[in-house]
């Protein structure tokens, strides 16, 4: 009996310490849509990936206000002497009349967006399908000016138009409103002194969290234009601005994450780049901004490699992450585009794999992210035939408890052949008093004769580990139980009960699984066992609703397989 406590106490204490140490470390970590024709006269030609290992994309500042940039960009090194040619200082004066700070406003069906037209960066990205809180009624804030945050993008080289100083765009509207249309087309302009024409467009779509990015290049110069594009996602290492931490100061893991063609979903974390700058060629991939319920992506379109990046700007509490395209070069006479996708929204897991190769993985499960996977599948096929979040996450636990009841009902037997020895187990206590050795032998003869295993059911209850390990990060990472009510008092799954009564619930209930057990010979064991209830149910007094929803559920059908295979083995033996 000494040995079937010490094996189930030593699963649960790895038990908790997996999931503490896998949250600490993750938290505390082309589309499907077809891409918008653009009519080239001539083609443009691509130079190579090792052409954007020579483009150093400058070091962008705080926007709306920008400052001096940290880095100089430099030569494409491909015999052309000027890094960045002048800008069209005429086309400049006669803008004079905006203002670098102005904005343009773009509403859409998910999107309420801010683009500046000094660069034509996205400053503000608020999401007004998902709220701030329930009370609040306020769209989400994702890019955050507060955090810095903002989605660069561009064009460098020997004739682009970002270095030191980001071109001025001019635009036609300044506030866009989507409608009811299914996408929406927002042009900036910019003329260089060359004599090409830069049109910057953004295509949003009102029920898709990703926005077309083309850059298309009127080249009415009598020189070939040569240059590459680059797209950086820009924000400090503060916490976000809205809280989304959960439980015992346990913080979302926020930071960086690259597509790697031997890592799908690498984490870049701002303290790595500090210390070291990223840098790596990539064939495709994406450079994402991450954290709890939320991502912003920059994905390159077009064939090449792309130059991944990841630095801190200068001595500022700015850490940018993005990529830099293989050179172009469009004809004198000629037009041409090159272009890129941003997502801005919810980690939305479904939607993610559909984009590009990796990026669903920012839905982060850990390293029992295989098992998780399905889990959340049968989650939202249940969710879809209920269509309520907490009825399906009881679904789910039966379906789970079924599945592995084979298992679960070894663990159960040998318990109740145990409990079914404790007065005998007592008798041989009296007996053989503080001789632990010889009543210790007594008590392995006495399961010898009846035929239990103590340890037998242990190893059954810690194979299901690692699916309950599963199923709990599957919970914790998805953003559809996020403000998703379930019945009377709790309209938000993330959140914890504000009664603390599925905590309550769960306490008892785990007290139930408990007193079914067989008691302990040693004294201070027993009295770990009943404490245990009492500290598991403070512990989940700051769990989010759904989570402790699972356990209380997952308690309760253990209590009614135990009860049955209890009462199976009692008639058995009446029987016999």
């Amino acid at each position: 009996m000494d040995i079937q406590r010490i094996v189930i106490l030593i699963g649960l204490a790895v038990t908790a310490w997996l999931l503490l140490q896998a949250w600490q470390e993750d938290y505390g970590a082309a589309g499907s849509r077809p891409a918008n024709a653009i009519q080239t006269p001539a083609p443009v030609e691509r130079v190579g990936a090792d052409a954007s290992d020579r483009l150093s994309v400058p070091g962008i500042s705080a926007v709306p206000e920008l400052v001096e940039s940290t880095q100089t960009a430099t030569s494409v090194a491909v015999d052309i002497p000027q890094a960045v040619p002048q800008l069209d200082t005429a086309g400049a004066d006669s803008l004079a009349s905006v203002s670098s700070t102005e904005l343009i406003t773009v509403r859409t069906g998910v999107h309420i967006a801010k683009i500046d037209l000094r660069g034509g960066d996205l400053v503000s990205v608020a999401l007004p399908q998902h709220l701030v809180s329930l009370e609040s009624q306020e769209p989400f804030v994702l890019v955050d000016p507060r955090n810095n945050y903002a989605a660069q993008s561009g064009l460098i080289g020997p004739s682009g138009i970002d270095g030191d100083e980001r071109p001025l765009y001019s635009s036609s509207r300044r506030n866009y409103d989507m409608g009811d249309n299914e996408s929406l087309r927002v042009e900036l302009t910019h003329r260089q002194a060359s004599g090409a024409t830069i049109r910057k467009i953004f295509t949003f779509y009102n029920n898709d969290y990703l926005i077309d990015i083309d850059f298309e290049i009127d080249n009415a110069a009598s020189v070939d234009w040569r240059g590459a594009i680059f797209a950086q996602i820009r924000r400090d290492a503060q916490a976000p601005q809205i809280d989304e931490s959960v439980g015992f100061a346990m913080q979302p893991y926020v930071g960086g994450a690259v597509y790697r063609e031997t890592e799908p979903y690498t984490k870049i974390e701002f303290e790595d780049i500090e210390e070291e700058p990223f840098k790596e060629k990539v064939g495709g991939g994406y450079a994402a901004m991450v954290q709890h319920y939320f991502v912003t992506a920059f994905v390159p379109r077009g064939k090449g490699e792309y130059t991944y990046q990841g630095r801190k700007l200068g001595d500022r509490d700015l850490y940018t992450l993005g990529f830099t395209g293989p050179l172009v070069v469009v004809p004198a006479g000629s037009a041409g585009s090159v272009s890129a996708q941003y997502y801005a929204g919810p980690k939305d897991q479904l939607r993610l794999e559909q984009i590009t190769e990796g990026l669903d993985l920012t839905v982060d499960y850990g390293f029992l992210w295989w098992l998780a996977q399905p889990l959340f599948y049968l989650l939202n096929s249940l969710h879809e035939y209920v269509g309520n979040w907490g009825l399906a996450i009881i679904l789910l636990t039966c379906i789970v408890k079924l599945v592995l009841y084979p298992l679960s009902a070894a663990g159960y037997r040998s318990m109740a052949k145990t409990r079914m020895l404790q007065p005998q187990m007592m008798q041989l206590k009296e007996r053989y008093g503080d001789d632990r050795q010889a009543f210790s032998q007594a008590m392995m003869d006495l399961y010898k004769k009846e035929g239990a295993n103590p340890v037998g059911g242990c190893f059954p209850l810690l194979l299901q580990m690692p699916v309950f390990l599963a199923l709990y990060w599957a919970l914790m990472e998805s953003v559809e139980l996020r403000h998703a009510p379930f019945m009377l008092w709790i309209h938000d799954l993330s959140a914890m009960d504000p009664y603390f009564v599925l905590p309550i619930l769960f306490g008892i209930s785990m007290y139930l699984t408990t007193a079914m057990q067989p008691e302990p010979p040693d004294p201070m064991q027993a009295k770990v066992l009943k404490m245990m209830p009492v500290m598991f149910s403070f512990f989940f007094l700051w769990f989010p609703a759904g989570l402790v929803l699972y356990w209380l559920v997952n308690n309760i059908l253990s209590v009614a397989q135990q009860f049955y295979v209890t009462k199976q083995i009692e008639r058995a033996n009446a029987s016999g």
